[in-house]
């Protein structure tokens, strides 16, 4: 999504996408646990209202899904908004666990 930069933090087997819009001070998050290696859990999507509308919030997941397909995890998506994407994203099947 042009304008929003997707960064991955994590340690300690949890960790967070984080959405950076160009001009806005807050960001959007994708919190996620990682149990075991093979297996991600999305667990919270957070994108404040200054970044409605940006495409962030899809675009953290996109970045998920692209990061499991590269890796070879899977997501386990406990976060409704995660749900939802992979509801309408069905050529993610491949990475749902």
């Amino acid at each position: 999504m042009a304008g929003v930069t997707i960064t991955r933090e994590q340690s300690d087997g949890r960790g967070r996408y984080v959405g950076h819009a160009q001009g806005i001070a807050e960001v959007a998050e994708l919190v996620f646990t990682r149990p075991q290696p093979a297996v991600l859990i999305a667990v919270h999507t957070g994108v404040p209202e200054s970044m409605r509308g940006t495409g962030a919030g899809k675009a953290l997941v996109e970045r998920l899904v692209a990061d499991a397909r590269a890796e070879g995890f899977r997501i386990r998506a406990r976060c409704p908004f995660v749900k939802a994407q992979f509801e309408r994203h069905p050529e993610w099947a491949d990475v749902k666990a």
